[in-house]
């Protein structure tokens, strides 16, 4: 991650997990887009599932792996859930109408967010989720706003006493 606002958050279950992605959806505006990194087994999914509660989304929110991207209705925006692990090239973005989507009134949600790190948008808020060593189920959270609309996001999350997000200079 680079310099600037960087926050972390340990939780121990994957309930805690989802449970701080829901604090996230009460801030999320149109067309925010949110990069999710972390291994295999890491909890992307389940973050997003924790946001589509947020957002009140009532459909079962299932990890895009093979169908690239599931899009979520319903709720207070439209979320789109994108796993970009097996694109190959930046150009098949393209072909799955990528920029288009991530500019059409709702949020999107990238798992693997970081491999075209190119071709993201100026401003996104990128949630890199790691194993806890200590804790099967625990998972150490941090986020990094690139661009002002994104910090102006993270700041609002952060200081969302519900979040419990605290501030480091990872």
């Amino acid at each position: 991650m680079a310099n600037g606002l960087t926050y972390r958050r340990a939780t121990t279950t994957p309930v805690a997990t989802k449970q701080l992605a829901a604090t996230l959806a009460a801030h999320l505006r149109p067309n925010d887009v949110i990069a999710l990194i972390g291994d295999l087994g890491a909890g992307k999914t389940q973050f997003v599932q924790g946001v589509a509660d947020g957002l009140g989304v009532k459909a079962q929110v299932t990890s895009p792996t093979f169908n690239i991207q599931i899009d979520y209705n319903g709720g207070r925006l439209p979320l789109h859930h994108f796993d970009l692990y097996r694109l190959e090239q930046e150009e098949e973005l393209d072909d799955i109408g990528f920029f288009d989507t991530i500019e059409d009134g709702g949020v999107s949600f990238l798992e693997w967010g970081d491999k075209f790190a190119e071709a993201l948008p100026y401003s996104y808020l990128e949630i890199e989720i790691l194993k806890d060593d200590d804790n099967p189920d625990g998972r150490v959270i941090y986020a990094h706003a690139y661009g002002e609309s994104s910090r102006q996001l993270l700041f609002l999350w952060a200081k969302d006493s519900k979040s419990r997000l605290t501030k480091t200079t990872r």
